[in-house]
């Protein structure tokens, strides 16, 4: 899951199942960095910007430091200000599918402020397996309509039977495009070793971090790994945990509950431009009225499924709330043009092919999340789990509860988990910030609640009142924005949690 859907979700220290604590990396394991150019779909998003990369090398295997090695490219935004430099600050989007190698630019671009691009160096990357990152490749095609981070909305047990079939098919199909192995290594448990691995490449004993979505629980799972080596931590629009599990993705319905009154607020407040509903309720009754139409019969190619998932995605943030109710108005209407214009604007949606396939491959990017989601946790294989779980959150969360309690190929996952999940390290320093949104689609406030639990005395919430995925400096909060910063910036953390209020 990241920012998007595409978005988009180990060993840990004293809270490991492990028998063993991961040594942290040193300057004698790890060669320096060598920076050079940027590949061109790095340096086009960021002309302007004296972003530099170069590659860090680390084990596929970390059972075997000796045995295949991998590159992993990572980019940097230099501090220009040597006196206020404290270090270099590791970023991840989210995911898993996403690349951090443009976030340096990106965040300096949304206007992160001057003390934090003085304070740190700025550190993006391509994870393992995914864009200049070794990657893998499931061999999925546009053609082939596969979204991997979501499953389609069931309407009965039969519909959950036919996506196991198709699930198989993809967890069979991503076995046999494995031909080099790499795939069984690609865990967020790894990831977190490869950052501290590039920490000490970059000749650094400690570092910070700044992740969002999945990039929360790569994060979370960083900081229990390895609690002496990582700094100041912001974890922003929290899973919950250190993995993407099943708990995890069926929250995604618990999230849409939450946020889609924003929406239906917004759209009533438009009626007579969109002509959806008068009130709240009306929106609601509209939403249902549309996904059964097109149950039924799908209007110029859209059908329920593809309905429920684009405007869940377009819940993520209130920029997207026009689009997507010009989409409603088109199926509503059955008018061919304005259909054939709202596809154009469901695959801009959060999580669709094209959101997916920005700065890496669509099948880069779906292979990735499926591989480290399946290879982190093991999940049920019975089917009948699932048509369970999809006919009890059908009526808890009508709005998209039969979606996300469906099955994903991790069913069928030919790896299962290498090792066990990180668990969550709460002995080390207070040195995590959660923030979270009162009302986020995919990582509702539930998320951010359970972190700041299971990590007690080591983090803060910062709950912001906002609607949508992203707070820090994504999120438009001043409060959020201004605590975030002094806790980067200044290394002032809360002494208490934090209640945002919204603002403009």
């Amino acid at each position: 899951m990241g920012r998007g859907l595409a978005l988009t979700v180990a060993i840990g220290l004293a809270g490991s199942l492990a028998s063993a604590p991961p040594a942290a990396a040193d300057r004698d394991d790890v060669g320096q960095v060598e920076w050079g150019a940027c590949p061109d779909d790095v340096t086009a998003k960021a002309p302007d910007l004296n972003v530099r990369c170069g590659t860090v090398t680390v084990p596929l295997d970390y059972d075997d430091p000796d045995g295949t090695q991998i590159d992993l490219m990572v980019s940097r935004l230099a501090s220009e200000n040597p006196h206020k430099r404290r270090g270099v600050l590791l970023l991840n989007p989210g995911g898993p599918g996403g690349s951090a190698l443009t976030m340096p630019a990106e965040l300096a671009d949304l206007g992160i402020p001057s003390k934090v691009l003085d304070t740190y160096d700025l550190i993006g990357m391509d994870t393992r397996g995914f864009g200049h990152s070794a990657p893998i490749d499931c061999g999925f095609t546009v053609g082939q309509d596969y979204i991997g981070n979501v499953p389609p909305y069931a309407v009965d047990n039969a519909a959950v039977v036919e996506q196991a079939e198709i699930a198989k098919g993809v967890a069979e199909q991503c076995a046999a495009n494995d031909t080099d192995g790499r795939m069984a290594h690609i865990t967020t448990a790894n990831t977190a070793r490869d950052l501290d691995r590039i920490r000490a490449a970059l000749g650094e004993k400690k570092a910070s971090y700044f992740g969002l979505s999945y990039g929360s629980a790569l994060g979370a799972a960083y900081a229990s790994m390895f609690p002496d080596t990582t700094d100041r931590v912001l974890i922003d629009s929290n899973l919950g945990d250190t993995a993407l599990d099943r708990a995890g993705l069926r929250r995604y319905a618990l999230g849409m509950e939450e946020t889609f009154p924003d929406f239906a607020k917004w759209t009533a407040a438009r009626n007579s431009a969109y002509g959806l509903g008068r009130t709240p309720e009306e929106v609601r009754e509209t939403y249902f009225s549309l996904a059964e139409r097109l149950d039924e019969k799908p209007v110029f190619g859209i059908d329920g499924r593809q309905f429920r998932f684009t405007t869940f995605g377009g819940l993520y943030a209130k920029r997207t709330y026009g689009r997507t109710a010009q989409l409603w108005e088109a199926i509503k209407d059955a008018d061919e043009t304005a259909v054939k214009r709202a596809k154009r604007l469901m695959a801009e949606t959060p999580g669709a092919p094209a959101a997916a396939a920005e700065g890496a491959s669509y099948s880069n990017s779906w292979s990735v999340f499926l591989t480290v989601t399946c290879n982190d946790v093991e999940w049920p294989s019975d089917v009948r789990a699932y048509q369970h779980s999809v006919a009890a959150d059908r009526e808890k969360y009508p709005l998209f509860g039969a979606g996300a309690a469906n099955i994903l190929p991790c069913a069928f996952w030919p790896h299962g988990p290498s090792e066990p999940q990180v668990k969550i390290n709460d002995d080390g320093p207070t040195n995590i910030l959660i923030m979270q949104n009162r009302h986020d689609p995919v990582t509702p406030l539930l998320g951010g609640q359970l972190f700041r639990k299971k990590f007690t005395d080591r983090s803060r919430l910062v709950t912001a009142d906002g609607s949508g995925h992203g707070v820090y400096v994504y999120g438009g909060n001043a409060c959020a924005l201004n605590v975030g910063t002094a806790w980067l910036a200044d290394g002032v953390m809360p002494e208490k949690d934090v209640m945002c209020r919204a603002s403009g």
